[in-house]
């Protein structure tokens, strides 16, 4: 069953019930919800099959993009720790789980819900139906390099990636038009989670036609640097929330965040002046921003 479970196949329908059809290929027999289209018995009908949220066999005609062999790019709904990443490929009952041996080791570095991971599909020796992440090869054939000519045309450029392979020398991105980059430790605050999507600047092309690119904001922009990775942490806190404001200890602001407590009371003061964030309880928070506010 292993060749008919995560692709597009045409069965046969030989019987229904209520609530069902029932679809067999190579004696093996699917359901099919009858609100997707009326069938008759002895149809020939194409669609996808898949084991449903109680492992039995299903089939829709609604064929999702990603397949066994067939990659593309699944967001993330939710995680769990003793099991991995369940994302939606487009089944109408079920997500897919990306198996926690295919995620880091650091769990803080885990996708978060709203991420997105490149995907196919692949089935275990219990029938059992997973996602898997794209390797590198796949990037490298489907990514696109910078021509040297047009290099100028990148330089400042802003643009958003994903974040698909992290590593001790960086991070390695794809951007929305599918164009590789690379993002080096020196220029992010915090490392991203796999598949995390993010705002960055192109700061130079390598000769490869790879582009650098930064998490850090541009030298004139308004907020300093400082108080730019303040507000990463903040964002990337569970409640948007840190337990430190200007009367927290200067060796525990110094041991989370690597400045003095002078140059964090002065990046916390601008967030202030800004409305960006409040103290309050021992906790700096995170405002959402209004349109008058931004």
């Amino acid at each position: 069953m292993q060749n008919l479970l995560g692709t597009v196949f045409t069965g046969l329908v030989t019987d229904e019930n209520e609530k069902s059809y029932f679809v067999q290929k190579d004696g093996v027999t699917f359901k099919l919800d009858k609100t997707e289209g009326e069938q008759q018995l002895g149809d020939a009908v194409e669609g996808f099959g898949y084991n449903g949220p109680k492992q039995d066999n299903k089939f829709t005609t609604n064929i999702p993009t990603i397949q066994q062999g067939v990659f593309g790019f699944a967001e993330v709904i939710a995680t769990r720790k003793d099991l991995g990443a369940f994302v939606d490929i487009g089944l109408p009952d079920k997500e897919v789980v990306v198996s926690l041996d295919e995620l880091p080791t650091m769990k803080e570095l885990w996708p978060k819900k709203g991420d997105r991971l490149m995907v196919s599909l692949t089935v275990d020796n219990k029938d059992r139906l997973w996602a898997t992440l794209a390797e590198d090869s796949y990037f490298n054939e489907i990514g696109r390099h910078v021509p040297m000519t047009s290099k100028d045309e990148f330089k400042n450029k802003d643009v958003m990636v994903t974040a698909y392979r992290l590593k001790v020398a960086g991070t390695y991105v794809i951007t929305e038009d599918n164009y590789l980059g690379f993002l080096h430790p020196s220029e992010r605050y915090i490392e991203p989670r796999i598949g995390e999507v993010a705002k960055a600047r192109v700061i130079g092309v390598a000769p490869s036609g790879i582009l650098n690119v930064s998490f850090k904001p541009r030298a004139h922009e308004v907020i300093s640097d400082d108080a730019m990775m303040i507000l990463t942490f903040l964002e990337k806190s569970k409640e948007g929330k840190i337990p430190f404001t200007d009367k927290s200890a200067p060796e525990e602001i110094t041991a989370t965040f690597a400045i003095s407590k002078g140059q964090f009371k002065r990046a916390l003061g601008s967030l202030l002046k800004a409305r960006k964030v409040k103290q309050e309880d021992g906790f700096t928070i995170l405002l959402e921003q209004t349109e008058e506010q931004e």
